[in-house]
């Protein structure tokens, strides 16, 4: 409250006003005004300035379809799956008639916050601060993870689910009993006799996918199948872009999917019976990351396709194999010389590129290690060991 207003609700008759208002450098005029509309409601209250109209605003039947939207839309309810259906919506009823639009994004975030219907999360990592990678041609490399799921009954199975980089076409969704290697291979094999093998095959350092944990183990049956495609083996180091974070992002969403169904799976059959429902869905909804675009449509409108003889060659990543010479080094391009390790010698290896990190893996896929690259000299030096 101001000065003026709290010495007006305490004493409203002031001797000198011209003398009070010079002191205190108030127009004479505001201070008639304030008294008066004290003395009639018997304190100052700040008025609305809200215009009498909004011609803008967005019309209330518009409002309420988004409310209604956001309930009936659940899981997959955020502001752009709501503009998509309201963009249906305004076909159907001739919006332009009314002089109604559809509003934009932002707005539709505006209105679930003023109705209370936006969930806000404000630890999350902001957007800005991430740096994103994709493949860039569909079959380029498929990412395969598995994720736990609890039956209605009480048992927890597993889901393996392979993800195409490039297009986020969901190309297997798999239920198992656990989580072994013969469950992954009948993952990706159902994938590759669908869409064919791709270039690269990403995972993470699970036993289902690897046997570098063993003593003495010999390539594991996934590895065996992998590479028998003539596709190329990586696992996972966190945080760069050979991560899995395309398919390990989209257990959530999958999860959300199936916590929404009106009937839960107590089998593993009934379990497989929706996962075949939600491949088709989720291949057939716009995606942000595509540009409102369907996985479907920009799979099936790619005018090259990755596969094994056509390993990715971008500008974000390069995928080069190499062999090791007897003496332990390998050349990366023209201008880099890495020490490997007389361990790989004469063995041929996969080098991912990405800027000024290059990191190396075995045949099977297993990481032996990286290095920072330093564009200014040609020796490099020795990788430093994965963990």
């Amino acid at each position: 409250m101001l000065l003026m207003d709290a010495t007006l609700v305490v004493q409203p008759k002031l001797e000198n006003v011209s003398e009070w208002c010079r002191v205190n450098g108030v127009d004479r005029r505001t201070f008639y005004r304030h008294r008066a509309r004290i003395l009639a409601e018997g304190q100052w209250r700040e008025r609305s300035r809200r215009p009498k109209t909004s011609p803008q605003a967005t019309p209330e039947p518009v409002v309420a379809e988004i409310v209604r939207l956001r309930a009936e839309l659940a899981p997959d309810n955020g502001a752009d799956p709501i503009g998509d259906a309201l963009q249906v919506l305004a076909v159907e009823q001739d919006w332009d008639k009314r002089g109604w639009r559809v509003p934009a994004r932002a707005t539709i975030n505006r209105i679930l916050a003023r109705a209370g219907l936006l969930d806000t999360n404000p630890r999350k990592r902001p957007k800005a601060s991430l740096r994103r990678f994709a493949y860039a041609r569909p079959r380029d490399c498929y990412q395969i993870d598995a994720t736990e799921i609890t039956l209605a009954g009480g048992p927890t199975v597993v889901v393996f689910e392979v993800l195409d980089d490039c297009t986020r076409l969901l190309l297997a969704c798999h239920a198992a009993p656990a989580e072994t290697a013969a469950a992954a291979v009948a993952a990706i094999s159902a994938a590759v006799a669908e869409f064919g093998a791709p270039g690269i095959v990403l995972s993470d350092n699970g036993t289902a996918f690897t046997s570098r944990h063993r003593l003495n183990a010999k390539p594991s049956v996934f590895t065996t199948t992998v590479t028998g495609w003539g596709s190329r083996l990586i696992h996972s180091s966190p945080y760069h872009p050979q991560t899995c974070g395309k398919v390990e992002r989209h257990h959530q969403t999958l999860k959300r999917w199936l916590a929404h169904q009106p009937a839960q799976p107590r089998t593993l059959a009934e379990l497989q019976t929706l996962l075949d429902t939600y491949r088709e869905h989720y291949n057939t909804r716009r995606h942000s990351a595509l540009g409102r675009r369907t996985p479907h449509d920009t799979w099936s409108t790619a005018t090259h396709l990755g596969g094994p003889q056509h390993l990715p060659v971008q500008d974000d990543a390069t995928i080069h194999q190499l062999k090791v010479s007897a003496q332990g080094t390998i050349n990366l391009g023209r201008r880099h010389r890495i020490r490997v390790g007389t361990a790989h010698a004469t063995q041929t290896i996969t080098i991912v590129a990405d800027h000024d990190r290059a990191t190396a893996y075995t045949s099977n896929g297993d990481p032996i290690g990286y290095i920072h690259l330093d564009h200014t000299k040609t020796y490099q030096g020795t990788l430093t060991p994965a963990a």
